[in-house]
């Protein structure tokens, strides 16, 4: 099965570098971004994770958990772990899937069935599809989907600025345009009459077209 935005995310149970966790479960009623890598001890990888333990409290002030998966085994992780945390100056505190035998890759359409069932013997390049982000909503439905390239580093704060427009138009009847940052003008959906956009919006707003009206973002 294909994933797309609004697919229900795969459920799975997965040991971690804290332990075996129900996926689902592990969510909660909260959010979570899982990211994915295909080997440990890879130099973009190491950034990646890196950056992302530094980011890890501005996620939680979102309620959102995070988790990674590379296809190592944990014990694996564990050692990278020490690596990542020495040459990037931030401890990962949050949780690492290990997927040896590849389940989860296939799973959420990352690796294809014929790929066998072991990382063993697998170089980063075979492994080159796990590199998906995926943002995923107390609902347990995919919000987000990004692949990376293999020598692309993410842009994790362009994931945390993603995240802060999704929270933002699930609570509010907008949308975010193009390069919208927090703070900045949202629009007004085209679901909204402009009759309900005067009680929702009592200071006004500013209709470019009939489909376009700019509002101050909601508080």
């Amino acid at each position: 099965m294909s994933l797309r935005i609004n697919s229900e995310a795969p459920n799975f149970s997965a040991e971690t570098t804290q332990g075996t966790i129900d996926f689902h479960q592990w969510i909660g009623d909260g959010w979570a971004i899982l990211f994915s890598h295909p080997k440990d001890f890879t130099p973009v990888c190491t950034t990646e994770l890196g950056y992302m333990a530094g980011l890890e409290p501005e996620f939680k002030k979102r309620n959102c958990k995070i988790i990674g998966l590379s296809v190592d085994p944990v014990a694996s992780h564990g050692k990278w772990s020490a690596d990542i945390e020495e040459t990037q100056g931030h401890k990962v505190n949050f949780p690492m899937i290990g997927d040896p035998e590849l389940k989860v890759a296939k799973l959420y359409n990352m690796l294809p069935e014929e790929a066998g069932n072991t990382s063993e013997g697998r170089t980063p390049a075979d492994n080159a599809t796990v590199r998906t982000v995926f943002v995923i909503g107390p609902d347990k439905k995919i919000k987000l989907m990004i692949s990376y390239p293999m020598a692309t580093g993410r842009n994790f704060d362009e994931i945390m600025r993603v995240l802060d427009s999704i929270q933002l138009t699930t609570r509010h009847k907008v949308a975010t345009p193009v390069n919208w940052k927090p703070g900045g003008d949202v629009i007004i959906t085209t679901a909204v009459s402009d009759e309900e956009a005067k009680k929702l919006y009592p200071q006004g707003f500013k209709t470019l077209r009939p489909y376009l009206r700019l509002v101050d973002q909601p508080k």
